[in-house]
């Protein structure tokens, strides 16, 4: 039986990128990452236990590379890794042509930088991929960093981040946008819990012009648009909205994209686009997004069509870090 879905269509660019660091095969690779004392496969199956086989695979060969590159610190580990998701990318596919596992790699590494102060997950915030790659990061990235990272979500509704909220132990901000004089004000805010997950804000909107008035009070440097609910609706439009302003005041402000094509067989917006098109959410991903990643960002089957692995792209996030972490922490104990 073979190790992880669609093996013979991804080992041979598998054991060139090992080969380039004098690993032999993947079960070597598992044995470099059981040296240094960590456990990609049980980490990345921590953050979104749906995840294919193959997901889990590529966070063992990045952190191996990561390791043989002696990419001790977490921001240069997680760069690395990217380079393992990517050897995981299907010749021809869409995210093989978007370079997107570097892209993963580089976003981690931005995280893990003292330069970007707060995250979001713009989320739909009927999914929990959002949360699933929240927790990721919560639970890790601030081992590293000098100054902890602020990790919030900004998605449509109140009840949902309220519930999102509770589920998860995060903190639920709410707010009352004036639409008179444009105005955010925070009504209330209730942790959940009393761990790191406390620590991620979760907010809710009932529209686009407050979901970007929340990016402001935040001051976000980064974000990674939801595409499986709400994306027309919200996310894509937050983000691009939040883009111009940023562009007109000279504050710098990186758009990811989680991708897009989720929807080509969910609802009309995404089927409307055009027989060749992924899909409306991947058209408006092109227009805000300072790097755009392929496929859900909560679905693994649909990121692993699009020829990456199967993990969603949110989660994929918060593995990224954790691995890229783990790395670090477990180099100073040697």
């Amino acid at each position: 039986m073979a190790l992880f879905e669609s093996y013979e269509r991804r080992i041979p660019q598998i054991e060139a990128a090992l080969k380039t660091y004098g690993i032999t095969s993947i079960e070597d690779a598992k044995k470099v990452c059981d040296g240094l004392g960590i456990d990609p496969y049980a980490i990345t199956k921590g953050v979104q236990g749906i995840c294919f086989e193959n997901a889990a695979w590529a966070y063992v060969v990045g952190a191996a590379i990561a390791i043989k590159k002696g990419s001790r610190k977490a921001a240069a580990a997680a760069e690395a890794i990217g380079e393992g998701l990517q050897a995981f990318c299907i010749p021809g596919s869409v995210a093989d042509d978007r370079k997107v596992g570097i892209g993963h790699g580089n976003l981690a590494a931005m995280l893990l930088r003292d330069e970007t102060s707060c995250f979001c997950f713009l989320a739909g915030h009927e999914s929990f991929a959002a949360a699933e790659g929240a927790i990721g990061i919560a639970k890790s990235a601030n081992k590293v960093r000098q100054a902890p990272l602020r990790v919030i979500l900004n998605g449509l509704g109140k009840d949902a981040a309220y519930i999102i909220s509770r589920i998860n132990g995060f903190t639920y901000v709410k707010t009352q946008f004036d639409y008179y004089t444009s105005e955010l004000k925070i009504v209330e805010e209730k942790a959940f819990s009393t761990g790191p997950k406390a620590a991620v804000r979760c907010y809710g909107a009932d529209d686009v012009r407050e979901g970007v008035a929340i990016m402001w009070k935040e001051g976000v440097d980064v974000s990674i648009t939801g595409n499986s609910t709400n994306p027309t609706r919200f996310q894509h439009p937050v983000a691009g909205t939040y883009k111009k302003e940023c562009v007109e005041r000279g504050r710098k402000y990186f758009s990811v994209a989680s991708g897009g094509g989720t929807g080509r067989t969910l609802h009309p917006d995404n089927m409307g686009a055009g027989p060749a098109s992924y899909g409306m959410t991947d058209t408006m991903g092109r227009m805000h997004s300072d790097a755009q990643f392929a496929g859900s960002s909560s679905v693994p089957a649909h990121v692993e069509m699009m020829g990456l692995i199967g993990m969603g792209n949110n989660p994929m996030v918060g593995a990224t870090v954790a691995v890229a972490v783990a790395i670090e922490v477990a180099s100073k104990r040697k």
